[in-house]
This record gives C-alpha cells, structure tokens and sequence, in this order.
C-alpha cells in the first residue's frame, strides 16, 4: 500500500474523477493519505478583463468546495488547490510534499498531444514516484 497518493482532479470528466478516487481509495488502503488536486492556471490579463472582478476568488472557492466534498469520502482524503502550469505544478506538489504514488486520469491522444504533449505525458515522464495512469 502506499501512504501518500496525490489525485490530479481536472473537472472535465466526472467518471475519470470517480475512478481515480477508486484506485487511489484502493491503493492507499486504510492507512494512505489521499490529496486531491486542482491546478488552477493563469488567465491571460487580455481575458481577465472581460470576467466579473471577483471571478477568480468565487472560482477558486467553488473548487476548493467540490475538492473538500470529494475528500470527504475518502477518510483520509484532502482537497488542494493551487495556482500554475498543471503538469509542472503536480510534479512539483508530489516532490514538496513526498507523494509516493500520483493516480492521474489520462485522455486519448490526439494532434495536440503529439506535438505539445498531455499533463498524464508529462507527468509519467518526469514523476520522482510511482504513477498510475487511468484511461
């Protein structure tokens, strides 16, 4: 089993979301602790302008409260947001904090990938620990 699994949690597909909780629930055991994280990336100042001024705080609130409702049925679970490039920043988080394992939802490959790359690419290449992609 591992004691500190980090879920990557991107919001654009709920039955990836729910089977990644599934393997991190199951991998982690009894013991593990469980971090669910959202990566919230720059808005462009040229975008920004046309949102409410208060778009960003409301945002980043209703992730944290999806994310702490999510952990909430894990046990040990938490929910994490936090600002940057979603590749690098889950790399990142998993180093700081010592996750032994990142459970992340991948998606089919398309044109984009092959010349930019996925987060899951990304993240599968350059992981310090273990992964486990779901797709």
């Amino acid at each position: 089993m591992y004691k500190s699994v980090l879920v990557p949690i991107a919001f654009d597909d709920d039955a990836k979301a729910e089977a990644a909780l599934a393997v991190a629930r199951l991998l982690a055991g009894d013991d593990g602790d469980i971090t669910l994280l959202h990566v919230m990336e720059h808005v462009p100042g040229y975008a920004i302008t046309y949102m409410p001024p208060d778009y960003i705080a409301q945002s980043r609130a209703a992730v944290q409260e999806e994310l702490d409702s999510m952990a909430a049925t894990l046990g040990h679970g938490r929910g994490v947001v936090v600002d940057g490039h979603s590749g690098r920043t889950i790399l990142d988080y998993a180093e700081e904090t010592g996750s032994d394992l990142i459970v992340i939802a991948s998606h089919r490959p398309g044109m984009a990938d092959m010349l930019i790359g996925s987060t899951a690419t990304q993240v599968v290449r350059h992981a310090k620990c273990a992964v486990h992609v779901l797709r």
